[in-house]
């Protein structure tokens, strides 16, 4: 978990990679719906344009999916799933259907005025549309609201770990795997 532009996707591939696991991200997956110009894809490009979150049915049903298949057997990893507290009960659900408990959640904590700054360079190497400025604002202001309020939760259940994000690429990453050193056995 973190704002937009924490490195959650550069983070959870890594972490993903260290443990044997795929990692799920919903909005890798609803950009190249849009790109392929899916079904799905048609539905959430005019919300993504906008920084908006994707309806809370569409994604949940996106993730009930990629969880039901094979190579998440033996874990897996969320990138940008649950944003909503509705997402949080839904994941809830799908896990205790399966048998599988939910870890932990990691929050990386960043500075807002440096997220804005790595946002809108990453638009430019990757001509992301979604990436102009009041987007990202509208998108920081949005998990705020909508996605903060989520550490509270998985706090309650003393599941929440938090992780300083700022720094370098590597350094970040050694600090994640030493906040989750003992779910590696």
């Amino acid at each position: 978990m973190g704002p937009p532009g924490a490195g959650k996707g550069t983070q959870a591939e890594r972490i993903a990679e260290r443990f044997g696991i795929p990692a799920i991200s919903t909005g890798a997956i609803f950009r190249a719906n849009v790109k392929g110009q899916t079904e799905l894809g048609k539905q959430v490009e005019a919300i993504m344009a906008t920084g908006g979150y994707v309806p809370d049915e569409l994604t949940n049903a996106l993730v009930r999916d990629r969880l039901a298949e094979a190579d998440c057997a033996p874990g897996f990893l969320l990138d940008g799933y649950p944003r909503t507290v509705g997402q949080v009960h839904t994941l809830d659900g799908l896990l205790a259907e399966s048998g599988r408990p939910l870890e932990c959640a990691l929050e990386l904590i960043v500075d807002e005025d440096a997220m804005v700054a790595r946002l809108l360079a990453r638009a430019a190497d990757q001509g992301r549309a979604d990436d102009t400025e009041e987007v990202i604002r509208e998108r920081m202001s949005i998990y705020r609201a909508a996605t903060a309020p989520l550490t509270a939760i998985y706090a309650d259940q003393g599941k929440l770990r938090q992780v300083d994000g700022m720094g370098d690429i590597d350094e970040i990453t050694a600090r994640i795997v030493a906040a989750l050193a003992d779910l590696a056995d």
